[in-house]
């Protein structure tokens, strides 16, 4: 898709509106935008009017639209489109529903006739609200316009009209240059819409609806362009509860999920990642203001202990940090507000100053210079309409004035996203200082914006390591999870080893020859049922641990000789400090994934994992290890001895180059455990499940 199609189509001088009641709404729009071009209406029956002439179809236009609105019967939208490419229009938006997301054969037909029809000419669609363009003045939009004309701002793309709506709707002051809505993503995807407006020196972040990625590999190359660009991402996904795939049937399986990897994604990328369209709305203000924090060193402070506490506590399951205010500010901070207030991070201030302005402003030029990543005003106005706000908004003003030659970024809280009234918001974005509205949505928002800072900052990419059968079949085609073939326990073993897992030393012997076995591997030893059907031994009871003597290995023999005709016989390592579980599995979109947790019984009850994308390196695995619960038994917890973290990691990575050279075949690698021993001594992958497509 050429960038001037879609610079024609997005800023249009001329535009035709097709249909009825819904093309009104739309004309309603351009007026209340204030739309400088041509407007041409077509509708096949209706009268023309001294106000409006409609034209009977495309053909009969007095000449070629840039941009096109398309609200007829879904069974006419190919035909329109037809008569579009044919005269040579721009593009169009084609608000019609009723094609591919119905999963019907009938709109797949009309979807296919719709693609074949239109040609090249980009089109937004269909079951697709359209755009408005606030820097140009255009709305191809059949409803409400709410917004200004701002000189810069954000790019709203959303895969859903009403949340495209929801988000014009928003009273927290957030500049928006394009609403785009992208419908069933049919042409124009999200990731197009990227590409496009990186290169537009307007738009200052991106803000994204999403419900699925049409393109994985090519929405992966936009977000790199926009961040290329300084334009970072931020976005509500839905889907972070669906459940995994029905058919994994490995540990790393259910421990991945459906959306494991969009969430690696975002992490690895730079992306801001949002639980609600409100932190949304505030991470877009913290980007627009100045791009990512540089990282999440933050100091709060406000004139209230209640607000303080509840800063700290509304804090604690996010990654900001509060670190304690340098010694030479605190000297500096005890000269203007003497020794009646105790200073710490966050920081109540009391209010014996509040009416010093000269003070107020002394104290807020050290806080802004105190080499924090952020620093945030903690204060709500009572509403204009009954009640005076004069010194609450000087407190404010007093604030901003002390930001010019700051070193830090600047910010305004209010614990309730209403109490910051428009005229204030509007005023410290002015001056470069971000107003944000809801006490949790504004740590939120601080918190990705110094988390994607920090991934910025790092230089780490994203490499999507898929196989050739993802790209070169349908997905009715591709080799199903289900159908794929286990390896014995020992084959799997031995195909790790290749690639440098350690093993325990083993015998595959007949039950017969259990005992000769084990004391030629040294008791104790592990026994365990071997064969392709049992995928999960010990839920079997096709493990058994600690064989100490020749009566127990012979027992145990017998035992298991119901279950198998071949048992695994191996050396058992007794010295771990902690179970981990490393696998790899396939996204169908993103591909291969690194899964790290806690292992053994605890897998399941702790459900602590992290999960990765190429390209995999020591210290990205290192650091991901850290951040798991079980990483704290890892560097040693409670007096037990550290773990040897690096041969975890080295294992990790030996996973990973077996997962890449057989990408074309594996569909899920489960190593659980993988037996970390103390530091220096090793990891021994103890099972392992290997599913081969």
């Amino acid at each position: 898709m050429k960038d001037t199609s879609l610079s024609r189509l997005l800023a249009p001088r001329s535009i035709a509106l097709i249909g009825g009641a819904w093309a009104d709404a739309v004309a309603a729009a351009s007026r209340v935008i204030g739309y400088r071009g041509e407007v041409w209406r077509v509708h096949p029956q209706r009268p023309s009017t001294p106000e409006t002439r409609y034209f009977r179809s495309v053909d009969e236009l007095p000449g070629v639209p840039d941009a096109a609105f398309i609200a007829a019967p879904n069974r006419d939208v190919p035909g329109i489109a037809a008569a579009l490419a044919r005269r040579g229009a721009g593009g169009f938006v084609c608000f019609a529903a009723g094609f591919s997301e119905t999963a019907t054969d009938e709109g797949q037909r009309l979807t296919r006739e719709l693609i074949a029809s239109a040609g090249e000419l980009p089109f937004f669609g269909p079951n697709c609200y359209g755009f408005i363009n606030f820097f140009e003045g255009v709305a191809l939009w059949p409803d409400q316009v709410v917004g200004g004309r701002p000189e810069r701002g954000v790019a709203l793309i959303c895969q859903s009209g009403t949340i495209a709506l929801s988000l014009l709707f928003n009273a927290r002051s957030v500049p928006i240059g394009y609403a785009l809505t992208v419908g069933n993503q049919t042409r124009l995807a999200v990731e197009d819409m990227i590409e496009l407006l990186s290169q537009d020196e307007r738009i200052t972040a991106f803000g994204l609806y999403v419900e699925g990625i049409k393109d994985a590999v090519r929405f992966a190359r936009a977000v790199e362009r926009a961040r290329a660009a300084g334009k970072p991402v931020a976005l509500v996904k839905a889907g972070r509860t669906e459940a995994a795939a029905r058919t994994a049937r490995t540990h790393t399986g259910s421990l991945a999920g459906a959306d494991a990897a969009f969430e690696a994604f975002c992490r690895q990328a730079g992306v801001a990642r949002c639980d609600s369209l409100s932190t949304l709305c505030e991470v877009l203000k913290v980007f627009h203001t100045g791009g990512p924090l540089h990282g999440r060193r933050v100091l709060v402070l406000g004139a209230s202990g209640g607000d303080m506490a509840m800063t700290a506590d509304a804090a604690r399951n996010l990654g900001l940090e509060f670190p304690p205010i340098p010694p030479a500010q605190v000297a500096r901070l005890r000269e203007i507000l003497t020794d009646k207030v105790q200073i710490a991070n966050p920081f109540d201030f009391h209010t014996h100053i509040w009416f010093d302005r000269p003070g107020m402003r002394a104290l807020f030029t050290v806080a802004q210079r105190s080499g924090f990543d952020a620093v945030g005003l903690m204060v709500d106005c009572p509403p204009a309409d009954e009640a005076d706000p004069t010194t609450y908004v000087d407190v404010i003003d007093e604030f901003i004035a002390a930001f010019p030659g700051a070193s830090t970024r600047g910010v305004v809280i209010c614990s309730l996203p209403e109490s910051m009234a428009s005229s204030t918001r509007e005023k410290c974005l002015a001056a470069g200082i971000v107003p944000l509205q809801g006490q949790r949505e504004a740590l939120e928002a601080l918190d990705l914006a110094g988390a994607v800072g920090a991934a910025w900052a790092s230089g780490g990419r994203v490499e999507l390591r898929t196989p050739r059968r993802n790209h070169s079949v349908l997905p009715a085609d591709r080799p199903r999870a289900d159908t794929a073939r286990t390896l014995a326990e020992h084959e799997g073993k031995a195909a790790l080893a290749a690639f440098g897992v350690r093993i325990p030393r083993s015998r595959v012997v007949a039950p017969r020859d259990v005992v000769g076995a084990a004391e030629a591997l040294g008791y104790p030893v592990v026994i365990k049922a071997v064969a392709a059907s049992l995928e999960h031994k010990s839920d079997a009871g096709g493990v058994i641990v600690n064989v100490r003597t020749a009566a127990d290995a012979a027992a145990a023999a017998q035992r298991l000789s119901s279950l198998s005709n071949t048992l695994l016989v191996e050396e058992m390592v007794a010295d771990g400090v902690a179970e981990m579980l490393i696998g790899m599995t396939l996204d169908p979109q993103f591909g291969q994934l690194l899964v790290l947790g806690a292992g053994g019984v605890l897998t399941e009850l702790l459900r602590d994992s992290v999960s990765l994308l190429p390209p995999f390196t020591a210290a990205q695995i290192e650091a991901a290890v850290g951040r798991l619960t079980v990483g704290k038994l890892l560097a040693g917890y409670r007096g037990r001895p550290a773990a040897d973290v690096p041969a975890l990691v080295a294992t990790a990575l030996a996973c990973a180059r077996y997962a890449e050279a057989n990408i074309e075949g594996l569909v899920e690698l489960d190593i659980n455990p993988v037996i970390v021993r103390p530091a220096g001594l090793g990891a021994v992958a103890v099972d392992a499940l290997i599913r081969l497509a």
